[in-house]
């Protein structure tokens, strides 16, 4: 009888233990610059991922598992990301929503495959950071966002149509995000005809730039295409305004922020950047935006990439049957389309979004919208 007893709990623990492992909740890490000059796109990480998860425990959760958040700040720095990369997978965090800079992605992705976790950026554009996942085969390292050559192959040639025989001048900030997309936008536009008269970096975190703007009115420069961010745009116009010099900014994606105008002020008037095409127009994006706004939040830039990676996530463990990391990259990489808030996803065999598509977006009175191409 005793046998028979201890056979019985034995059983029912195994049941219960069964049971708990069913209904625990899973855990995706929301990683970016949550503090810091770039803290309002870890804002933007936060605010989509947050909607994304309570939208989908809403409706049930993730095979029975209700989603938790682990919201972790790198301030957009490598060692910092290395650092926290390295606390999520100790703490056995599988799945990643970021990073959002590209030099912090890329040495982090490292960390996040060699302990097998999935790691999805939905911004970081560089395109090392799936191209060397390949070459080194590891399949878990993606990105739900756009890649710097296929920013530079739309805009570059309609910088050297739309501005054939300007002066041009290309700088960049020296980061991987800042330089790479600066270079891939530089290559496009020479091979469509147009020659910068100057190419240089800058050094980001700088508060005086006028030495910089003394160079540009030397040069008679007309349009400055710009790999960086806002805090450094926003101050170089305003110190080019002070000095009577006026030229067309173009920005890559990183100045989708009311941030960028606080710091320009009416210096940034026309400024224009390049953006995937608004998610928040998408019908698909209807309800997740109107939820959002609600709070008192405005789904710019990051959100709704942010939102979508972790729809994808939820999408890819269904399909697995699984949270095995490699499985579930392997079933988001499997051609079938994934529905998310910035419309049907799919991706490439190195983690990369297909048929990307684009504005050009202009500032107007501190706001932006999409202008005719």
């Amino acid at each position: 009888m005793k046998k028979l007893s201890i056979l019985n709990a034995a059983i029912f623990g195994l049941m219960m233990s069964t049971l708990v492992a069913f209904a625990d909740d899973i855990t995706f890490a929301v990683i970016g610059p949550m503090t810091g000059q770039l803290a309002t796109i870890g804002d933007q990480f936060k605010q989509g991922a947050q909607a994304a998860a309570d939208a989908i425990n809403a409706a049930g959760g993730v095979n029975g598992s209700m989603i938790k958040l682990d919201i972790e700040d790198d301030q957009c720095d490598p060692k910092q990301a290395v650092s926290v990369a390295n606390r999520v997978v100790a703490d056995g965090v599988k799945f990643i929503d970021g990073h959002a800079c590209s030099g912090s992605s890329i040495p982090a992705s490292a960390v996040y495959a060699e302990a097998g976790a999935l790691m999805m950026s939905p911004a970081s554009s560089n395109p090392v950071l799936t191209d060397a996942a390949a070459k080194a085969g590891w399949p878990t390292i993606m990105r739900l966002y756009t890649r710097d050559d296929a920013q530079g192959a739309f805009i570059g040639p309609w910088i050297a149509k739309k501005f054939a025989g300007k002066n041009v001048v290309v700088l960049h900030d020296k980061s991987a995000y800042g330089q790479g997309v600066a270079d891939a936008v530089r290559a496009t536009m020479n091979a469509g005809g147009l020659k910068e008269v100057y190419y240089d970096g800058i050094n980001a975190g700088e508060k005086d730039y006028s030495a910089l703007v003394t160079k540009l009115k030397d040069l008679k420069a007309d349009v400055v295409y710009f790999g960086g961010y806002h805090p450094e745009a926003g101050l170089i116009l305003r110190q080019s305004a002070e000095q009577n010099l006026k030229f067309q900014l173009i920005m890559p994606d990183s100045i989708a922020s009311p941030e960028f105008w606080q710091v320009a002020g009416p210096a940034g008037e026309g400024t224009m950047f390049v953006f995937p095409s608004d998610p928040q127009a998408k019908p698909e994006a209807k309800a997740a935006v109107e939820k959002i706004k609600a709070g008192g939040f405005v789904p710019e830039g990051f959100t709704l990439f942010s939102y979508a990676t972790i729809q994808a996530f939820a999408e890819g463990i269904k399909r697995a049957g699984s949270d095995d990391p490699a499985k579930v990259a392997e079933a988001l990489k499997n051609g079938t389309p994934i529905s998310t808030v910035v419309g049907d996803v799919t991706f490439d065999e190195k983690g990369d979004l297909k048929n990307a598509s684009y504005d050009i977006n202009q500032w107007h009175d501190g706001k932006y919208a999409p202008i005719a191409q």
